[in-house]
């Protein structure tokens, strides 16, 4: 199956934050995890965010993805402004806009690869067209779970476990795929073929992928490095090397001492 770029369209971002903050507790107990945040997910990129441990990057996931609300500012995603959506809408629009890889993997243990990697599509309420066996055939094959379709997830190593959680993200082609921490729970050999993978996802099929991580190898792999520190984007990069990123976090952390 030939894969479809969209260079073309490469500048449009598919998830926009407008001056958001979100912030937890009141009075003096406030916590501001995320302080007048403003940039976009485009098109096609491979977005690596990064930043000390609290500095808010799970909540810029979090928020972005409409999995919590911001407490001002604006986030669109897909087109939808989500303060705008009630629960039930907002639901349907991650359904059908977003993929999440996580740290876990977070596949059903009772249902086998096969059954896993089609999760999204029963979630929703849809039939498997045959576009999408196609596609999600030829995932699959890309992926190397050829053999292990008809097995359960205990069945299957760490990086097979993730590659799954991969094909699922991927199958309904979502808008954007959230990635939290996604080698966090690998070895080297099979964090290095995630990653590939996710960025190969990026590149040839022209997928948008944010991932959050404080691996500097990891987020090598990607186009673009956003920082995060004290819930402020303080750093927006093209790609660099693991050293140039480990600089770049260090100096942020020596700033902020």
């Amino acid at each position: 199956m030939t894969s479809t770029p969209l260079q073309d369209n490469a500048s449009q971002p598919v998830v926009s934050l407008r001056r958001v903050t979100r912030a937890y507790g009141d009075g003096h107990g406030t916590v501001v995890a995320l302080d007048d945040v403003t940039v976009d997910i485009r098109r096609g990129e491979f977005t690596a965010i990064m930043g000390p441990s609290g500095s808010g990057k799970s909540t810029l996931m979090n928020v972005a993805a409409g999995l919590d609300d911001a407490t001002s500012g604006d986030v669109v995603l897909g087109g939808a402004t989500l303060s705008q959506l009630d629960d039930n809408a907002r639901t349907t629009l991650r359904r059908s806009q977003v993929g999440f890889v996580f740290q876990a993997f977070n596949l059903v243990p009772t249902l086998s690869v096969a059954e896993n990697i089609r999760l999204p599509f029963e979630l929703a309420g849809r039939r498997v067209d045959a576009a999408e066996r196609q596609w999600i055939d030829h995932l699959v094959r890309t992926l190397g779970l050829a053999d292990r379709v008809g097995h359960r997830p205990s069945e299957l190593s760490g990086g097979q476990q993730q590659r799954v959680a991969i094909a699922r993200a991927l199958a309904s082609r979502p808008a954007v795929i959230f990635a939290d921490e996604p080698t966090g729970n690998l070895d080297s050999r099979s964090s290095r073929e995630v990653l590939t993978l996710l960025r190969t996802a990026a590149r040839e099929y022209g997928q948008t992928i944010a991932m959050v991580s404080h691996d500097p190898v990891a987020a090598s792999y990607a186009d673009r490095i956003l920082v995060i520190a004290d819930g402020r984007l303080v750093a927006d990069h093209g790609a660099l090397s693991p050293q140039q990123i480990s600089d770049l976090l260090i100096g942020f952390e020596v700033g902020a001492a």
